[in-house]
């Protein structure tokens, strides 16, 4: 008869190329069932049901047992619920918050580079991987999901001024300003009006269980950029830039930003990196090349990934259909989903480490800039 013991000392030999752990060590292994007849399950329960190698998981623990001698071998996936946090952000007192396990800040430090058609993208990326995923589209001058999203409907108000979010495609819950503001008027508010309206998106939203809530920062470093980060618990943050060296030196900015607060950073994304060319197949680098790299590698930044400059994004952001979604096998649907993975991994290794960035807060004409060859 097959024993539990034997059971968790065979399983820690499965380890977690991220975490560089085993799955026993993790705390994943749970429940374990024998019968009489040796017929063995048990859950692996996850950090979150996106995790890109849960398979690998699910097929090696069940290789495992087998070999073990049981009859038969049955590895449930799971995921922790919200109130599981392993998270290193600080305990706000939030109770429409408590179902949210990661909240991640997308910013940039000016605008331009594409920032929301890569929360867009890096949303559906994540629910398409079998994440519960929400975006809060915070830019409350030029909110824009939905469009990104095609949604031309308001949420749900209760009696209670709390409201529930939108349901766009992918399962994908969605608030914007958007939906609360005319299409054809501007806002035009002063900053404590802008931070105000901040505040009731982050304590009135009805969100629900989800594994990753993405905030659509404003371009800059200003008074709302301040508000979300003082009033919302954010796990941490990804900065979205171009090659170009002003908006490498506003990149620069977004993570000094984050760093001061004591949000991490867990990594950069290129936009509009490069073109390939239709009739010969070449890349180009029309914004130059390189830059990212040079902030990651200055700054102790992971590089996420790049993004190609495709007319086809633009066009599914006009469509109200994120490219990952419409064109999966294009390059840019490529690179999105490549990105949503490692941002998976980088936020599942933040949380087991427990540590935050150390201050990178340098001057950017201390950044060494190589030229491209």
């Amino acid at each position: 008869m097959i024993t539990e013991e034997q059971i968790l000392r065979a399983l820690s030999s499965v380890q977690d190329p991220d975490l560089h752990k085993n799955i026993v060590e993790l705390g994943f292994v749970k429940n374990i069932q024998i019968s009489p007849e040796g017929d063995v399950s048990l859950d692996l329960v996850l950090t979150t049901p996106a995790c890109p190698i849960r398979d690998r998981f699910k097929n090696q623990c069940e290789s495992i047992l087998m070999h073990l001698g049981a009859r038969s071998a049955v590895v449930n996936l799971k995921a922790k619920n919200g109130s599981e946090k392993s998270s290193p952000a600080p305990n706000f007192d939030n109770e429409l918050l408590k179902g949210v396990k990661r909240i991640v800040g997308v910013a940039s430090g000016k605008g331009g580079v594409g920032k929301s058609t890569v929360t867009a993208n890096l949303a559906m990326a994540l629910s398409l991987a079998g994440a519960r995923v929400g975006v809060l589209d915070a830019d409350i001058y030029g909110p824009s999901m939905n469009i990104m999203f095609g949604v031309d409907s308001a949420p749900e108000v209760f009696p209670d001024k709390t409201l529930a979010p939108v349901e766009v495609k992918g399962g994908i819950s969605l608030v914007s300003m958007a939906m609360f503001a005319e299409s054809d008027k501007a806002t035009i508010w002063r900053g404590p009006m802008a931070s105000q309206m901040i505040q009731n998106f982050v304590h009135r939203v009805r969100w629900g269980e989800l594994d990753y809530l993405l905030i659509d920062f404003p371009p800059g470093t200003g008074d709302i950029q301040l508000t979300l980060t003082q009033q919302c618990p954010l796990t941490c943050a990804v900065v979205v830039t171009t090659p170009q060296e002003v908006a490498l030196a506003d990149c620069r900015k977004g993570l000094a930003m984050f760093d001061s607060v004591g949000v991490p950073s867990v990594g950069i994304i290129e936009n509009m990196s490069y073109f390939i060319c239709d009739g010969c197949g070449k890349r180009h680098s029309i914004f130059r090349s390189g830059g990212g790299e040079r902030i990651s590698k200055a700054l102790g930044v992971p590089m996420l990934g790049k993004v190609p400059l495709e007319p086809s994004v633009a066009d599914c952001g006009d469509l109200g259909m994120p490219a990952v979604l419409r064109y999966p096998n294009s390059e840019s649907g490529r690179a999105f989903a490549d990105i949503a993975e490692k941002t998976i991994c980088a936020i599942a290794q933040l949380e087991h480490s427990g540590n935050v960035l150390h201050n990178f807060n340098f001057r950017f004409d201390e950044i060494p800039l190589e030229e491209a060859s």
